[in-house]
C-alpha cells in the first residue's frame, strides 16, 4: 500500500491548519469530509482563533490543540509552510501532510529530521476514498 494511504488509514487525529469562516473554501471542504468520515479534526487558523466552523473551535497553532495529532493537513502557500512545520515538530505531530498544488522542500527536509513523515501534492480526502 502507498504509505500517504497507510498514513491515511492509521491516523485518529488530524490538524487541518488553513480552515476559515469563509465557507466556500477547499480546505473546509476538506475538514468537513474528515469530520463525517469519524477523524477527530481539529481546526487551525491564527487569524479566526476562537471562532466555530463546523461545530468546531477554531486553534491558533497545533500546539495550542488539546492533544498531539497524528496528520497536520496544511492548506496554504508553500512560502507559508514552514512556520507550520515548526509548530506541527513543537506539538509533537506525527505527519505533515501538504495539499494539493502545495510543495517546499526546505520544510519537507526539516521536518523529516525531526522526524515526522511528509506528504506533499497530495489530498487527504482523495487518499482516504481510495482505501
Amino acid at each position: 500500500m502507498d504509505r500517504a494511504r497507510e498514513l491515511m488509514r492509521n491516523a485518529r487525529t488530524i490538524a487541518v491548519v488553513g480552515v476559515t469562516t469563509r465557507r466556500d473554501r477547499p480546505a473546509n471542504d476538506i475538514a468537513a469530509y474528515l469530520i463525517d468520515h469519524g477523524f477527530t479534526v481539529y481546526l487551525v487558523n491564527p487569524d479566526e482563533v476562537g471562532e466555530e466552523l463546523l461545530g468546531h473551535h477554531i486553534y491558533e497553532s497545533v500546539q495550542s490543540l488539546p492533544e498531539p495529532v497524528d496528520i497536520v493537513d496544511v492548506f496554504r502557500r508553500p512560502e507559508a509552510v514552514p512556520p507550520v512545520v515548526a509548530d506541527a515538530i513543537a506539538a509533537g505531530a506525527k505527519a505533515v501532510w501538504m495539499q494539493i498544488g502545495i510543495v517546499n522542500e526546505e520544510a519537507a527536509a526539516h521536518a523529516r529530521e525531526a522526524g515526522l513523515e511528509v506528504v506533499m501534492d497530495r489530498c487527504t480526502k482523495v487518499e482516504h476514498a481510495r482505501l
